[in-house]
């Protein structure tokens, strides 16, 4: 059936180019500077342990209603001809939302989190459809290249801008403005503007040509919602799948919540904030040619040996990050970080389409997409919450075990009969 399509490199190109779009979101607002001007401009007049607390929950609240809508936005984007018009939709709620960002002034913590939430949302409702055109820009044989690109694509323009705005930030009259805080409120409307104007080429060349199965928009939802039940009863016949699942719930959790609030904890701990910028960058980068090293290792020592390894180094983490006292240990997290967040996104990948039927292949990927983008709810509010209940930043990371754990177990029940070393 993919031989029958043409597939060209400005497609691919194009689709790619959108993950080096809305990568600056991850970076700059997600992981970087929302967390610390929450606490210190919007949250100003919160405790630091109340404003953590209240950080991770509006990232828990996100994650939760992507949980509620992902699987029917996912159904949605298979049954209809319309993937690319729900992506600028979502794509719009997250560009628009983060722009607005720029509006909120000193103390209005309820209004940024609000705005925040609404940032999320859109950012990860887009993804998923965004994710499900990748079969219609590849073929089989092609496929994994072009995910891949889409990887070094985001992690190269996510660093490129988070650079760059943290230069306003550190240096704001540099760039014509008056202050810090100019420098970041700035930064938020530059990560906006980046997002829309690299997200045109996908809107204009990427086309949909997977559209067997396109139904009339009045019975979406009901087939959507036919669709979820389908898919979720196919993965229960196969053991090995939905133990695998389950894992990668528990593991990417954790790990998307160390991006989400590490920065709000070295602010906990009165680390000066330009450092954890800069520690920040310091992941980006390493992240790049570190996700290549580790496929390469991968191949040679098994696709399994390095998922494992990954998750240890995270709980290492996380039980180093109990000792840390000064921003050298801040930055030896960092780069751990950096070493291992994209090898196990990457493997974990590999993992689960060695697992899956061939045959079945979409089918089974859209529902793993949708378990990423939706892992995102307990992470956050547990280490917020355990930090304001115990009074202690350290008590809410070291409360990521409880994640990591069940995650790391779970993968040695999952039947390896399909896993290769390839």
């Amino acid at each position: 059936m993919d031989g029958e399509k043409k597939y060209t490199f400005r497609e691919k190109i194009s689709w790619a180019t959108y993950d080096w779009a809305n990568s600056v979101f991850a970076t700059t607002v997600l992981a970087g500077f929302f967390p610390l001007f929450f606490k210190s401009y919007w949250g100003g007049d919160l405790n630091d342990v109340t404003s953590t607390a209240y950080l991770g929950t509006a990232s828990s609240i996100s994650g939760f209603i992507i949980v509620l809508i992902a699987p029917i936005l996912g159904a949605m984007a298979d049954l209809s001809g319309n993937k690319k018009k729900f992506l600028i939709c979502f794509a719009l709620i997250g560009i628009l939302s983060t722009s607005a960002l720029f509006f909120i002034s000193y103390g209005n913590w309820q209004w940024s989190l609000i705005i925040f939430g609404l940032s999320i949302i859109g950012f990860s409702g887009a993804n998923i459809f965004y994710d499900s055109l990748l079969i219609d820009v590849s073929s089989e044989e092609d496929r994994n290249y072009v995910s891949s690109m889409g990887y070094a694509l985001g992690y190269l323009g996510g660093g490129i801008l988070f650079l760059i705005n943290v230069l306003m930030y550190l240096y704001p009259a540099s760039f014509f403005l008056e202050t810090e805080i100019e420098g970041i409120l700035y930064s938020f409307l530059s990560v906006s503007i980046w997002w829309f104007l690299f997200s045109i080429p996908l809107y204009i060349f990427v086309k949909q040509k997977q559209k067997e199965n396109i139904i009339q928009s009045a019975n979406s939802l009901k087939k959507s919602l036919q669709r979820v039940l389908s898919t979720f009863r196919e993965i229960k016949k196969y053991k090995a799948v939905l133990i695998f699942l389950i894992a990668y719930w528990f593991y990417i959790d954790g790990i998307d919540t160390i991006v989400r609030m590490a920065i709000a904890y070295g602010t906990d701990l009165g680390f000066d904030s330009s450092q954890l910028i800069i520690a920040l960058i310091l992941t980006q980068f390493i992240g790049f040619p570190a996700t290549f090293a580790y496929a390469f290792l991968a191949e040679k020592i098994g696709l399994f040996n390095m998922l494992v390894a990954g998750i240890l180094v995270y709980i290492f983490i996380c039980i180093y990050s109990l000792f840390i006292t000064s921003t050298l240990d801040f930055f030896i997290l960092a780069g751990l970080v950096g070493l291992v967040q994209g090898g196990v996104q990457s493997v974990s990948r590999t993992i689960f389409s060695n697992l899956i039927p061939q045959e079945k292949a979409t089918e089974f990927f859209g529902f793993y997409n949708l378990v990423g983008k939706s892992a995102v709810v307990v992470g956050p509010a547990l280490v917020g919450w355990t930090a304001y209940i115990f009074n202690n930043p350290k008590a809410g990371i070291i409360s990521l075990l409880l994640l990591f754990i069940p995650g790391i177990l779970l993968l040695f029940f999952v039947p390896k009969d399909n896993l290769l070393k390839r």
